[in-house]
């Protein structure tokens, strides 16, 4: 849905965002306005993109222009923020149905290459990079975890900076599903259909086919193991980070 308020804020957040990256002029010098002003629609440009609607860039500038001129704009603000939302209301729907439509394709053929094990059919697939000899994750574990997650085209969307622990309870379905079997020092990918995974809810785009490159540090990590230094501070009892975990929604759909 639009924002309103937040695309509004946006738009003004950015003479603020380039005021504090680009460094002030000595005292004795004149801004390069040039570049201030080119850096500036950079910024509008990315607020923009944000939407998720295609533009005609062409008018965006003239709808600019005509405002700084003083010129009527063609329409109201009410009828503009009711003509955003439902341009992105499509936008969202039709990338939605593309996706999904990918992400079946992919597994379907995926499913195929050799070494690939499918957990569910045509939803949930993974591939063994190394094997691993120590303890096996079991359902309701508190792995420690090495990951980066990337989209069907190979894009990274995440990435855990250090040494992981999770609780398998708090993660997507396709994550814990595909964790389960992992022996300590095991790399795995996961392939992952957006009906285990964010479906069109979460902060990804909807019906995103997600790929998930894992290391298993430990199987599971209990309090005890805990005192004995076998995880850093930073990592007890941390939530999974927004790549992995269940969307807020979905929580309370659980309760």
């Amino acid at each position: 849905m639009f924002n309103k308020r937040l695309f509004f804020a946006s738009l003004a957040a950015c003479s603020l965002l380039c005021a504090e990256e680009v460094p002030a002029p000595a005292a004795e010098s004149s801004p390069d306005i040039t570049k201030v002003s080119e850096a500036f629609g950079h910024m509008l440009g990315k607020n923009i993109q944000s939407l998720g609607i295609d533009f005609a860039t062409d008018h965006v500038v003239k709808g600019l222009q005509d405002a700084l001129a003083g010129k009527v704009s063609p329409m109201s603000e009410t009828e503009c923020i009711q003509a955003l939302t439902e341009a992105q209301e499509r936008s969202f729907k039709k990338l939605a149905v593309e996706n999904l439509q990918k992400a079946t394709e992919f597994l379907s053929k995926n499913g195929k290459e050799k070494g690939v094990v499918s957990l569910e059919e045509g939803k949930l697939q993974y591939k063994v990079d190394k094997k691993g000899k120590g303890a096996e994750v079991v359902e309701h574990n508190s792995p420690l975890i090495r990951y980066t997650g990337k989209f069907i085209d190979g894009k990274v969307f995440g990435a855990s900076k250090e040494d992981e622990l999770i609780s398998l309870d708090e993660t997507i379905p396709g994550f814990s599903k595909g964790l389960v079997g992992m022996k300590e020092g095991e790399k795995r990918i996961l392939y992952i259909h957006p009906d285990l995974g964010y479906g069109a809810s979460g902060h990804l785009p909807p019906n995103s086919l997600l790929t998930f490159e894992i290391e298993l540090v430990k199987a599971n990590v209990t309090p005890p193991a805990e005192e004995e230094g076998l995880v850093s501070n930073t990592g007890k009892n941390k939530a999974p980070s927004d790549e992995i975990a269940v969307p807020a929604e979905q929580k309370e759909a659980l309760r």
